[in-house]
Order: C-alpha cells, then structure tokens, then sequence
C-alpha cells in the first residue's frame, strides 16, 4: 500500500525548465554562446542535478578551467536571486499536479535539486508549503536526501515512491530501493511513466 511520496520540484510540481534556462543564460552571458548552449544541453538533461554541479560543469568540463567552491557559491547565489524574482508566480504551477497535492491523504515531501532555501522561498510564496511533511533541496545530493529522508521518517520502502522529470530522480530512487515513476519528460517512458495521477490513487 502506498503512503509515502516524494516528489521533484522543477517540471513535477512547477513548470519552471524555460525559467531556469533563462537564469543560466543570463548569469553566464559574458561567456561564448555556443558553450553557454552546452551546459542548456547539460541541464536539461540532467534536471536532478544541482546548480552548484552544473556551474563547476561549466568551468571545468565546457572551458577546461578550475573554479573555487566560494566562486560557484558565488555564481549560486545570483542564479538563486533570478529565480526568486522569476518563479514566485502561481502561473508556473502545473494544474494537475496541484489538484492531487491538495486531495492527497499521504506523506508528501519534496526532494529537489534546487537550492533549498530558495525552493522553501518559493513554496511559501506559491502558498504550497503546508501540503508537504518536509521540504528539502541541494547542495546535498539527492539520494542522500532521499537516503536521510526515508531513515529520518522510518517509512518502509515498499509503501514510498518518488515522482521526478528526469534520469537523476531515477537514480536516486534506484539506489535507495524505492519505486519511481517518470512525469513530464517522454524520454522516461522505458520507467513506470504518469500522464495523470490516477495510476496513483489505484496505489494507495
């Protein structure tokens, strides 16, 4: 029986891949555009990851350079100051996704690879915190999230599943033993994948 939830933030519960784009494009626009389009390309395919590993992306694997941990921090920080300025918008939240929050009668959390201050910002600003147990974000990876999340709560991983956009979601519930199911991204479809969350009430 399913009790237990947890979902991604970015392209589950709001429509937020266009607005992050903006964000890396505007902090890296000194840089050329063709490495700018590669680290697009990086981050839309890795979704999961965290900002701070795709700025140290940027440097060392797209410009072969070495960046300091207080640089990207740095980077991090006017990345976050877009995004609080640009997502805290009602608009951006997917419908559907909002209207199984408010019914649902299980534990809900969030495990995102956004920063987690800025995401508990967000959510208090969208006025959605209240529909989850915990809210949690980067820089800690997320199946150590995932990991510290399942052992905080004691919940039994045969009633626990993870709801995520994309291969790092994946990852981090096949290494913690918890089902997945893919949403909003067709390259998911080889996975348990939801077009609505009907499949998921049948769970529970």
């Amino acid at each position: 029986m399913l009790k237990n939830i947890l979902f991604d933030f970015d392209g589950v519960i709001l429509d937020s891949m266009p607005i992050r784009d903006f964000g890396f494009r505007e902090i890296f626009k000194k840089f050329p555009q063709e490495q700018v389009e590669k680290l697009i390309e990086f981050h839309r395919k890795n979704g999961g990851l965290s900002r701070f590993v795709k700025i140290k992306y940027f440097f060392e694997e797209i410009r072969g350079e070495k960046i300091s941990e207080e640089k990207i921090l740095e980077i991090a920080n006017t990345f976050s100051q877009i995004m609080k300025n640009e997502l805290a918008n009602k608009k951006y939240l997917i419908g559907q996704t909002l209207e199984f929050l408010k019914e649902s009668n299980h534990n809900l959390h969030i495990v995102s690879g956004s920063e987690e201050k800025e995401l508990q910002f967000l959510c208090e600003q969208l006025e959605i915190s209240h529909l989850f147990i915990s809210i949690h974000g980067s820089p800690t990876p997320k199946g150590k999230l995932v990991a510290e999340l399942i052992e905080k709560q004691k919940y039994k991983k045969a009633e626990t599943i993870l709801i995520g956009d994309s291969i790092n979601d994946y990852e981090a519930s096949f290494e913690n033993g918890i089902e997945f199911y893919g949403y909003n991204n067709s390259e998911l479809q080889k996975f348990k994948y939801l077009t609505s969350f009907d499949p998921i009430w049948k769970l529970s």
